[in-house]
């Protein structure tokens, strides 16, 4: 494997390589006689927080609507499971819905609104934030027309999302409207 390694980088090479690290990787694994992982019990697999309310939601990655089970513990969001009998995933989703729970915790994600001030990002109130942005959009449009501005629309919004973001941007007055699939 070495040997592949230190060969030129090639589409081939790095296909050998990755079956053989595979294979390697299986070998281990299988040979992995130490107590450091198990097979989960059948209780642990059935009910992992047994005082966990289960919450059935949408996944909010894009617009298909593939459902999802939250189970949440104090309002802490501790695991997820694919909500079988939903009728748009019909018990499956993608990697990106796998991975919900990760961004719904992560330490980065955008939990209320910052405006920068003094070159520090400070919390607002999200009336504050509404009436400023609500604001510059009025002298916007007041100064240049309502064609000075453009209204994006995302892959996560859902149809109706859409079609709320379609309704603003025509009573605004323009009709620059895109989305981010498109390109």
């Amino acid at each position: 494997m070495n040997e592949l390694v230190k060969r030129r980088n090639s589409r081939r090479a790095f296909l050998k390589m990755t079956a053989l690290g595979g294979l390697a990787g299986a070998s281990v694994a299988l040979a992995d006689t130490d107590k450091t992982m198990r097979p989960a019990t059948a209780q642990e697999l059935k009910e992992r927080y047994p005082q966990s309310k289960k919450v059935k939601t949408i996944c909010t990655h894009c617009s298909v609507g593939c459902g999802i089970v939250a189970e949440v513990v104090d309002g802490v969001w501790v695991r997820q499971e694919v909500a079988q009998d939903h009728p748009i995933s019909q018990g499956g989703h993608c990697c990106k819905g796998a991975d919900l729970i990760d961004r719904a915790r992560s330490e980065t994600r955008l939990r209320y609104p910052l405006e920068k001030k003094g070159g520090k990002w400070t919390r607002v109130k999200y009336d504050e934030a509404m009436d400023k942005i609500a604001a510059q959009l009025k002298q916007i449009r007041e100064e240049s027309g309502p064609d000075a501005v453009m209204f994006l629309g995302s892959a996560k919004c859902s149809n109706e999302q859409s079609y709320y973001i379609r309704k603003f941007a025509a009573f605004f007055g323009t009709n620059n409207i895109d989305h981010c699939a498109r390109v």
